[in-house]
């Protein structure tokens, strides 16, 4: 069985936001010294740190995992796929990017949609479309100075 694994996309404007919200919530801990306030605001960016490294997208056989280090977050069937688009919407998700692919899923009697934002994006479409090409692809190429190395921004 082929097993293609494909690492989330980081994006600096993403990180950066974050970052933002995270420094902000710091400086009330630092100024009023509160110690244990600020073991809590370590154990999260070390938790932020954490789950931005390690996400991972698997395709094996006729299933995508989703996972976060060795934790399995989500497995879909491929031949379930119905349609990847591009998107740009800013919530919780399986991604470290503001660039995302909105995976459009189908349940039996209804439809769901997954949020993901690999690395190498024309390859991981290549390999779904070789599993099922069945699949409605509406993600445009882009490429130029605003896309540094697999960062976007």
């Amino acid at each position: 069985m082929k097993k293609k694994v494909f690492r989330s996309r980081i994006s600096i404007l993403h990180t950066g936001f974050l970052l933002a919200i995270f420094i902000l919530i710091s400086i009330p801990v630092f100024q009023f010294k509160i110690f244990h306030g600020m073991y809590i605001l370590g154990g999260m960016f070390l938790l932020f740190v954490f789950l931005l490294s390690g996400m991972r997208y698997i395709i094996s056989g006729d299933k995508l995992y989703i996972k976060i280090w060795f934790i399995p977050c989500e497995k879909e069937k491929i031949s379930n796929i119905i349609s990847v688009e591009q998107s740009y919407i800013f919530i919780a998700a399986c991604t470290a990017s503001l660039k995302k692919l909105r995976i459009n899923l189908r349940k039996g009697a209804y439809s769901s949609f997954t949020l993901i934002s690999p690395v190498r994006e024309q390859e991981f479409i290549e390999e779904l479309l070789a599993i099922n090409p069945d699949i409605f692809i509406n993600v445009p190429v882009k490429k130029g100075i605003w896309c540094i190395w697999d960062w976007d921004i």
